[in-house]
């Protein structure tokens, strides 16, 4: 059993940056791979951002490429997402979400586990 909390949402102007980052419990958070997503009301949840259990690979939905970075500290059990030059379309919950696997799925349906989500508002 995984638990994930985020924090660090909140509202900036376009062009800022906020950092979010997920905490995990648990004793084998290396063994999953980890990703953030994002929800509006009314729409599917999207992925954001992708990395290995590792952190050697990352992967970014074309939305995030250039202003998204995520990464992790498995010695802290705890996944971030650092996003920059933030548009009013980045306005959405994000969630952190785990995967048991090496390589973190795009799709919200393959992931295993799941955070309350932060929700993040970019105003224009």
């Amino acid at each position: 059993q995984v638990q994930l909390v985020e924090s660090g949402g909140g509202l900036v102007q376009a062009g800022g940056s906020l950092r979010l980052s997920c905490a995990a419990s648990g004793r084998t958070f290396s063994a999953y791979g980890m990703a953030w997503f994002r929800q509006d009301p009314g729409k599917e949840r999207e992925f954001v951002a992708g990395i290995s259990g590792g952190g050697g690979r990352t992967y970014y939905a074309d939305s995030g490429k250039g202003r998204f970075t995520i990464y992790r500290d498995n010695a802290y059990n705890s996944v971030y997402l650092d996003m920059n030059n933030l548009k009013p379309e980045d306005t959405a919950v994000y969630y952190c979400a785990a995967n048991l696997g090496a390589i973190p799925p795009p799709t919200a349906n393959r992931y295993d586990y799941w955070g309350q989500g932060t929700q993040v508002t970019v105003s224009s």
